[in-house]
C-alpha cells in the first residue's frame, strides 16, 4: 500500500488507477448512501479521488489510509448536499404514526432494499440520518458540517427514523421495526 500512496505522492497515473481500483468500492458504497442517483454517486466518488489525489501529501502514515480517504469522500458527498440541495422537507411530527418499540426486522431485509428505503428520504434527512446512524458523527459536527444548528439535526433524525419505520411497516412484516436511537 505504501508504495501506491509514494506512488501517488509522485503523480504516477499507474498508481492513481490502481489505488482508485482498490478503494473504488469502498468509495462508491459511501457515496450511494448519500447520493440520490448512481450518476451522483460516481460524480462525488470521483471528485473525492481529485481531493485524495491532491492532498495525499497531507495523510499521516501513522493513521489507516482507509479511514482518511472515507472522510473525504464524506465530505465530499456533504459538499455535493450543500451545493445541490437545500433542507426543504419540513413536516410536523405529529403527523406521523406513534410506533411502538418492537424487535429490529433488519434480517429480514436485503441492504438495496435498506439503501432504497434511505434513498426515499427527503434530502436532509437523509444525510442527517447517514451521517449521524451510518458514519457515527455527532449532532455537533453534523451541524457544523451542513451549517445548521444541533436542534435542526436532532429533528432531521427523529424525522427520518420515523419515516424510514413507517416505510418498515409498509412491508408488511409481522414484527415492527425499529431504528436504534443513539444519544
Amino acid at each position: 500500500m505504501q508504495k501506491l500512496i509514494d506512488g501517488c505522492i509522485r503523480q504516477e497515473r499507474s498508481s492513481q488507477y490502481l489505488l482508485y481500483k482498490e478503494f473504488y468500492s469502498y468509495g462508491m458504497a459511501i457515496c450511494r448512501r448519500y447520493a440520490l442517483t448512481e450518476y451522483d454517486a460516481a460524480d462525488v466518488l470521483n471528485n473525492g479521488f481529485l481531493k485524495v489525489f491532491t492532498n495525499i501529501k497531507k495523510y499521516d502514515r501513522e493513521k489507516p489510509f482507509k479511514s482518511w480517504l472515507g472522510r473525504i469522500i464524506t465530505n465530499t458527498a456533504i459538499d455535493h448536499y450543500r451545493m445541490n440541495l437545500k433542507f426543504t422537507d419540513h413536516e410536523d411530527v405529529s403527523t406521523h404514526e406513534n410506533i411502538k418499540d418492537h424487535e429490529a426486522i433488519y434480517t429480514q431485509l436485503a441492504y438495496k432494499d435498506l439503501l432504497s428505503l434511505v434513498h426515499g428520504l427527503s434530502p436532509a434527512y437523509r444525510t442527517v440520518f447517514n451521517l449521524y446512524a451510518i458514519d457515527g458523527y455527532s449532532h455537533d459536527e453534523i451541524a457544523d458540517m451542513l451549517n445548521i444548528s444541533i436542534g435542526t439535526s436532532k429533528s432531521n433524525l427523529f424525522k427520518a427514523r420515523q419515516k424510514l419505520q413507517e416505510k418498515l411497516m409498509a412491508f408488511n412484516f409481522n414484527t415492527p421495526a425499529i431504528i436504534p436511537i443513539h444519544k
